[in-house]
């Protein structure tokens, strides 16, 4: 199945929501801060790939919906994350917070697992 692709209708599909860790473990930012960041991404995410048949089928069992939250270490690690998913043709929203320009964060549009948890490997869960 390619990136882009609709999974069968029984697959279980996952939003993966990769966070900056040192934005409280080094920056200080509040948790709260932290955790909007990741919903402005997860809510982005969804939004620009709204039409796709996965995000589809993953808004339509709301109670059912499954993220996985994983933790970049730096604003590095973040961006050579994305400019990978962008060259694997994985769709994706960095999230860039304004004025301030600093990317926090990034959310896949909602994949089965299998298509998805091979691009995440190498982070860990958020802490």
């Amino acid at each position: 199945m390619s990136a882009s692709g609709a999974g069968p209708p029984g697959v279980r599909l996952v939003q993966y929501v990769v966070v900056r860790s040192d934005l409280t473990q080094k920056l200080s930012w509040p948790l709260g801060a932290v955790i909007a960041q990741a919903c402005h991404a997860a809510t982005a995410a969804i939004h620009v790939h709204y039409e796709d048949p996965d995000t589809r089928r993953y808004l339509a069992d709301l109670d059912s919906m499954h993220k996985v939250v994983l933790a970049a270490p730096d604003e590095a690690a973040l961006c050579g994350l994305a400019d990978a998913l962008t060259r694997a043709g994985v769709a994706h929203k960095l999230w860039v917070e304004q004025p301030e320009d600093i990317p926090t964060c990034l959310a896949l549009k909602p994949y089965p697992k299998e298509t998805a948890q091979p691009h995440m490997r190498k982070f860990k869960l958020f802490k």
